[in-house]
């Protein structure tokens, strides 16, 4: 059983604490942990489709299109990734991409584009996807090539985009294009229906956390004027706008992760005895488990911290989002590399759990903004928070001040 009392915290409400026990109840019985199944894309389908059924999708929505909550709530966004991660993987990958997929048009999109797309994807009845990355363009997404321009009332859209999540499987993708029409460096966000003619998916990839993943193409690709999400020339803001949101997720997945190594590894090691005594007797076992613990409830800080600026107010949450997302993915490896170590031999089997977790974290350290794109982002912001007074003296932002 997990550690729970972070809930506890003055971040979270009542309904924060409801949704956490309801739902790891429905995970522990509803979720085959840790499966993993010949049928990468059947399981995610399928775990959509049950996610949908028990309500959970709801989470990723707002409220008027089928939500739970008015607006997206990112603390409860984090929570259901952190409950899900313990267990499954797929299944926190099938939750997460569920409100990627479908957060431009939550935060960014017309009620149209609401009503038609979030009240089945929060059913579990259609499956959303995100396309940003190309070949050229994955840190620097402004490199990107895929264009869309302007023919009679719509766009043709023409180009690749690369290790795109949930391609093959969607039913419906958000896509950045450049827009040279508007103007240097200018893009624009799509929705893009999987059958629309000019839209193909190729060259499936295959990685070491088994998901649903590859090349979605466009050839004159023709979508009407209302597919545009926001404004035309302003698509960058719209994904980043996204990407703010849903970074500190990611970390809370991460958190997922390293509580369930934490939990494999004292399962271990008061049971597995050497020398005549548990492991967990050692002095060096206990450093590790220490380490560990400091580790997880750090990361819970920071992720929930940034969770928690969102949901009261802050318009951006740019740095917070960062750190959270760094901090949370590279403690979870370094927590997950010391289980596996606790374990021994018995941690590099194939299938695991915590071979699993190894596999897993490794991927949360590159998705959504690489490491040291992060630490980029967290120089940025404390660079421009920071002003120098003529007599060279240092000052910076208004502590506590929402980020803007």
């Amino acid at each position: 059983m997990p550690d729970t009392t972070y809930l506890d915290w003055p971040f979270f409400d009542d309904s924060h604490r409801q949704l956490a026990s309801a739902l790891r109840e429905w995970a522990k019985s509803e979720i085959r942990s840790g499966a993993e199944s010949d049928d990468v894309d059947e399981e995610c389908r399928s775990l959509v489709r049950r996610l949908g059924a028990g309500g959970w999708l709801r989470q990723v929505v707002p409220a008027q299109n089928g939500g739970s909550r008015p607006q997206l709530d990112v603390r409860s966004l984090c929570i259901a990734r952190e409950i899900l991660a313990y267990e499954s993987a797929l299944a926190d990958f099938a939750f997460a991409m569920q409100g990627l997929g479908t957060g431009a048009i939550s935060i960014f999109g017309t009620d149209e584009q609401r009503e038609r797309y979030l009240p089945r994807v929060a059913m579990g009845e259609t499956i959303a996807a995100f396309a940003l990355s190309e070949s050229e363009a994955g840190s620097d997404v402004t490199a990107m090539s895929c264009s869309a321009k302007r023919r009679n009332s719509g766009y043709v859209i023409d180009g690749e985009k690369t290790w795109i999540s949930n391609a093959g499987i969607a039913d419906h993708y958000v896509v950045f294009c450049r827009m040279p029409e508007e103007g240097d460096r200018r893009f624009g966000a799509f929705i893009v229906d999987a059958d629309n003619p000019g839209l193909s998916v190729s060259d499936r990839i295959d990685v070491i956390a088994p998901h649903p993943l590859g090349t979605v193409s466009f050839e004159n690709c023709v979508v009407p004027a209302e597919a545009l999400i926001g404004k035309a020339g302003k698509g960058l803001s719209v994904a980043l706008g996204t990407l703010d949101l849903f970074r500190p997720t990611v970390g809370a997945a991460a958190l997922g992760f390293a509580r369930r190594a934490l939990e494999e590894a004292l399962g271990w090691v008061t049971q597995r005895r050497a020398f005549g005594q548990p492991l967990a007797q050692f002095q060096l076992t206990q450093a590790k488990l220490a380490d560990m613990a400091v580790a997880i409830d750090a990361s819970a800080l920071l992720v929930y911290r940034a969770a928690w600026t969102r949901d009261t107010g802050a318009t951006r949450i740019t740095r917070e989002a960062a750190m959270a997302k760094l901090f949370a993915t590279e403690s979870a490896q370094q927590v997950i590399d010391d289980a596996l170590q606790l374990l021994g031999g018995r941690g590099l089997v194939s299938g695991a759990p915590v071979e699993r977790l190894y596999r897993d974290i490794r991927a949360l350290r590159i998705y959504e903004g690489t490491s040291e794109i992060q630490k980029l982002v967290i120089a940025g912001r404390v660079l421009s928070e920071m002003t120098v007074g003529v007599d060279g003296s240092i000052a910076h932002g208004v502590a506590g001040a929402p980020p803007q």
